[in-house]
């Protein structure tokens, strides 16, 4: 018994010497540190940024963090062993309402039609949009009375696309236009009008809808977030 009761503050400094659970974390932007957008990194792992350098990264429950150098360490800050999905949903939902609060997102977002699905990409209006990796986009609008005219070019108008919709269509999908790589802005000519979306490419292979609810707030994809939140909250409602 007495061997024991020795034994015990040494258990107990080894235990604490044991490091938080590693998390799986997703680089979402990164301006040096050799990290580069959709790169894996445990949260055990040490980052370094020299200073002007910064990495902005999304845990498995949608959380992210934004390191700014000069910085040296582990980002476990974002370390977690398990999801509370109620939870990862309540905090997502903020942050969309934070961001669609502010100056720069109010004009692109908070007027926006709801999106039926996720990966559709609205060109009735200027803005951010998020495509998945190796797809191709699926244009949409909201209104589908009329027959609709419109064109696509790149911003280097090397190439031009002319669409039709047929009244009471919503959605076109996009023949195979130009190969997409990181970003690629596209200038829509419709009813007169010019004016741009920027197409940001989602990996394929996220961990769940956290963390890609999460990568379309970040890319400023609020009209897409939001359809991908309400699904979950769907999702969730049905399952209690």
């Amino acid at each position: 018994m007495n061997h024991l009761l020795r034994l015990a503050p040494a258990l107990m400094l080894a235990l604490s010497a044991v490091p938080a659970m590693a998390a799986p974390l997703i680089v979402v932007d990164a301006r040096g540190g050799g990290l580069k957008p959709g790169q894996r990194i445990d949260s055990s792992r040490p980052i370094t940024l020299k200073q002007g350098e910064r990495v902005t990264m999304i845990g498995p429950d949608g959380k992210t963090v934004t390191l700014r150098g000069s910085f040296s360490g582990a980002p476990t800050m974002l370390a977690s062993s398990a999801t509370d999905p109620k939870q990862a949903l309540a905090a997502l939902i903020a942050t969309r309402n934070a961001r669609t609060s502010s100056i720069g997102v109010v004009r692109g977002a908070t007027d926006a039609a709801p999106l039926p699905e996720p990966w559709l990409i609205d060109i009735s209006r200027p803005g951010e949009r998020c495509l998945e990796v190796g797809k191709q986009p699926v244009w949409w609008r909201p209104e589908a009375a009329a027959a609709q005219k419109f064109t696509i070019l790149p911003i280097d108008q090397s190439w031009r696309a002319d669409f039709a919709w047929a009244a009471g269509q919503h959605s076109i999908s996009a023949p195979p236009l130009a190969k997409f790589q990181g970003q690629t802005g596209f200038v829509i000519r419709m009813d007169d009008q010019d004016y741009g979306i920027t197409v940001d490419l989602v990996p394929a292979d996220l961990e769940n809808d956290f963390v890609l609810a999460s990568w379309m707030l970040e890319k400023g994809c609020i009209q897409q977030a939001d359809a991908l939140l309400r699904k979950v909250e769907v999702a969730q409602a049905s399952s209690k």
